[in-house]
């Protein structure tokens, strides 16, 4: 059955796979897994998110979250996926391929999200390079865009490792933890050199 019913190669753009690890969109029975990783990790990701609301880690919430994910995919506006690791299928953070630009553009922003415990394991670093090369594979995507608040130095260095390149800095970018707040800009581009992305430890 095609996921979301976007067609008979939806599995290619909604499924990557990477060594130790895949990603997918979410579905209902993920639930309980992604609110308990949430909450646990609500002090670690608070400064770096858009403030939660009251309801976010509720049933209905998730619900409603699913359901605009879907359509985000149906419209090629959006691809989220969620980060698993493979040997025991434990929901550890997630990824989300969005603001996609067609036509002369061809490209999208990069979000990504960490549970706590999972943290500064190399985990994250992986899963960027295997989306960005997904991104650059079966969604033939020319740019993939990143911002990350100028403290944030952690995000800024995962960029930078998976080959991603500085190219400015937007004051009061985004509403993140309730304040407008600058932000650092990064891309990567299809044609940027093998050497340029080479893998990296982290």
């Amino acid at each position: 059955m095609a996921l979301f019913g976007i067609g008979a190669n939806s599995e290619e753009i909604n499924f990557i796979r990477g060594d130790g690890f895949y990603l997918r969109p979410g579905e209902m029975r993920d639930h309980q897994q992604w609110s308990d990783l949430r909450e646990r990790s609500r002090v670690f990701l608070s400064p770096w998110e858009p403030v939660w609301p009251a309801d976010d880690l509720t049933r209905p919430a998730f619900r409603r979250r699913l359901r605009r994910n879907a359509e985000e995919i149906e419209q090629d506006e959006a691809y989220p996926f969620f980060l698993f690791r493979e040997s025991d299928h434990a929901l550890i953070g997630g990824l989300t391929l969005g603001q996609i630009r067609r036509g002369v553009a061809q490209a999208a922003t990069l979000g990504y999200w960490m549970g706590v415990q999972y943290a500064g394991k190399g985990y994250m670093s992986q899963a960027v390079r295997a989306t960005v090369a997904h991104a650059f594979g079966p969604m033939r995507l020319h740019r993939v865009e990143a911002a990350c608040i100028p403290t944030n130095t952690s995000s800024a260095k995962l960029l930078e490792r998976c080959g991603f390149i500085r190219e400015g800095y937007a004051r009061a970018y985004l509403r993140i933890n309730g304040a407008w707040q600058d932000h650092i800009l990064f891309a990567l581009l299809s044609t940027d050199s093998i050497l340029q992305r080479r893998p990296e430890a982290g």
